[in-house]
């Protein structure tokens, strides 16, 4: 598409290139229980986060022709860490409306149920629209800075949420849906990236979001991050659950 954002994945097998948590500071160890490392042959790819103890929910632009290795309770992006569980993926279902822009969400079957411990927790999916100016957070194991440096633990950012009418006034040309939420950090050049693709976005503790694409430099404000409304696909998400 000729349009003037790169979809956070473009490969999604070296996702992690270029890909950071901007202007974000270190989370406390084991603070985002429900944050789930999407690998591909030891490899950072994709975030996601821990809504079942056998799914995962992430990014459609995440889905790949191989099984991922998911890592729970994990602090550090590579380590021996006793609280690490590594499983694997054994189905994708993505969005069927998924159309490389809008509906970018998918869910993720796990080869096995994940043991719940304090590292370890399902995160709720939020109700309900999002108030403009909700302070929320993300967070990911993508690079921090231009120099493809991956930082040795989980990152996390604040993100606060704008309202639907500024975010398309931004983004001009691009179309920005109402199953879309939009977000800046707190100063200039504050947010995600590509390796962060897939994580949640968590206001009021439940995942309101899901990281879907940025502008040509991540965290401009003139161009928001823009994250999949999770509450928009709710019945979608049940209905795969129960179905599975």
């Amino acid at each position: 598409m000729a349009i003037s954002f790169v979809l956070l994945l473009l490969f999604v097998l070296k996702g992690a290139d270029g890909s950071r948590i901007i202007g974000g500071r270190e989370a406390a160890p084991h603070s985002r229980p429900y944050m789930a490392l999407l690998q591909v042959r030891g490899r950072l790819n994709c975030g996601g986060s821990l809504v079942r103890e056998d799914f995962v929910l992430t990014a459609a632009h995440c889905q790949i022709p191989v099984p991922y290795t998911v890592v729970l309770g994990a602090d550090s992006l590579s380590g021996n860490e006793s609280t690490r569980q590594e499983l694997s993926t054994i189905r994708s279902f993505p969005h069927p409306d998924y159309d490389g822009h809008a509906n970018d969400i998918m869910l993720l079957k796990l080869n096995r149920s994940a043991q719940l411990t304090e590292a370890v927790q399902l995160i709720s999916l939020k109700r309900g629209r999002l108030s403009t100016s909700s302070k929320c957070i993300t967070a990911g194991w993508g690079d921090v800075g231009d120099n493809k440096t991956l930082p040795a633990r989980l990152q996390e950012v604040n993100v606060t949420s704008l309202a639907q009418r500024t975010c398309r006034r931004r983004w001009r040309a691009v179309p920005i849906t109402r199953s879309m939420v939009c977000g800046v950090g707190g100063s200039v050049f504050q947010g995600f990236c590509s390796g962060d693709s897939g994580g949640p976005l968590v206001c009021d503790g439940a995942a309101a979001g899901v990281v879907s694409f940025s502008g040509r430099r991540c965290g401009d404000p003139r161009t928001p991050d823009v994250y999949t409304r999770v509450s928009s696909f709710r019945d979608w998400i049940t209905r795969v659950l129960n179905n599975n």
